[in-house]
């Protein structure tokens, strides 16, 4: 009889022991494998998402709401700034680049942004098809909309009240879809991009008189103000000049993303913990199933040594065992956490928030592998050596 025969025959004697060693170490593995994917693709996309991005600007309120409705387009924006802001800003010395923000609509559930051309730059993202935006109401899509929405060069949208689906339609107000971004894996890709004055001319509507419209256009207000440093002495001074202001308040990207994943982090930390756990857990219950089964089959052993296994093939059967275990496992483990994984990105895509993929191999997987490995190789490492050393003469005369 073959090893892997004879094995998969000692694990049948014993099914809710080798079940219970196995599901304790899948689910330790696939907790592993969802905290590894989602904290690590997560990571990236907030890292990627603010990288050229100094400070936010935008009305009183919490730093990091402003910094994730402003840069990651996930949260409600903290209110409105005079657009005057945006002219002082640019006059200042300390800053070298100011790009305006307006929000407030959508199209089905994607964020519309009024915005200029600097924002596409600043996300290094280019066009897959079509132009940019050259005048009002002209609108260019990232890939995760044109893809979902299926519009074209050419096609027209309407966009409804509100940051999410189900607010009323802007029906007197058309987009013209005049350019496709190509993917980017940033924020960019979930958002409809058209100018700031798309957004004023929307809320706005149209003017009586001359004297109406240069009210209008006195009154005017964007979201937010996305802003790059001139010198790294702006760091220092530019957020407590913003901050004066009574309606204005600065936050930097970098440090409320900080914040937010020291609170994170102890949710993750706390996984993280729970999942080593179950590992622990999963190593005794092996070493208990593997010296319990060791015990039982004494006798057979030694049958096995009297007609010619020699020490190591009966070292290498308990082993095998113990591996064949880790397999089933890892199998089980990686297709739970994966699943999981896959369940959350849709959750997020549903949201139109972040993206995130159980089809994206990390690097530190190959280490839940060997976590595997080395757990059932310590679990079999006793019973083996005891099943080498075994005093045949003594067992066969005990029966």
């Amino acid at each position: 009889m073959s090893s892997l025969r004879l094995v998969l025959a000692q694990l049948r004697r014993r099914p809710l022991q080798t079940a219970l060693g196995v599901i304790l170490l899948a689910l330790g593995i696939a907790t592993l494998v969802f905290v590894t994917l989602v904290h690590g693709q997560l990571s990236r996309q907030l890292e990627r998402d603010a990288r050229h991005v100094d400070l936010v600007v935008g009305a009183k309120g919490s730093p990091l709401q402003l910094v994730l409705s402003a840069v990651y387009q996930v949260d409600v924006p903290t209110g409105n700034v005079p657009l005057a802001t945006l002219a002082q800003l640019r006059g200042n010395r300390l800053v070298a680049q100011a790009i305006p923000l307006s929000l407030g609509d959508s199209f089905r559930g994607f964020r519309i942004v009024g915005t200029e051309l600097p924002y596409v730059d600043l996300h290094e993202a280019r066009l897959a098809v079509g132009r940019s935006w050259e005048r009002p109401m002209e609108a260019v899509l990232g890939a995760e909309v044109a893809r979902t929405s299926g519009l074209a060069i050419g096609s027209t949208l309407f966009g409804t009240h509100g940051l999410a689906e189900g607010g009323a339609v802007h029906e007197d107000a058309k987009y013209e879809v005049v350019g496709i971004l190509a993917p980017t894996g940033s924020v960019i890709d979930r958002l409809v991009l058209t100018d700031t004055a798309s957004v004023w001319r929307l809320h706005e509507g149209e003017a009586a008189d001359d004297e109406e419209r240069k009210t209008l256009e006195a009154e005017r207000e964007v979201t937010a103000i996305i802003v790059r440093y001139a010198s790294p002495m702006a760091a220092a001074i530019l957020p407590r000049q913003v901050n004066a202001e009574s309606r204005l308040m600065a936050a930097s990207p970098a440090n409320e993303i900080a914040r937010l994943f020291a609170v994170v982090g102890v949710g993750i930390d706390t996984m993280r913990a729970f999942a080593w756990i179950l590992v622990g857990s999963a190593l005794l219950s092996l070493f208990v199933t593997l010296f319990n089964a060791l015990e039982e089959r004494r006798y057979d052993i030694a049958i096995m040594r009297l007609l010619g296994a020699g020490r190591a093939r009966i070292a290498w059967l308990m082993m095998l065992e113990a591996w064949l275990l880790a397999a089933m496992a890892l199998v089980s483990g990686f297709a739970i956490g994966l699943g999981a994984v896959a369940v959350v990105g849709h959750w997020l895509a549903a949201a139109r928030a972040f993206t995130l993929t159980a089809a994206e191999f990390a690097p530190a997987l190959a280490a839940t592998v060997l976590v595997a490995l080395a757990v059932t190789t310590l679990a079999a490492a006793l019973p083996a050596w005891r099943a080498s050393r075994m005093d045949v003469a003594r067992t066969l005369a005990q029966g």
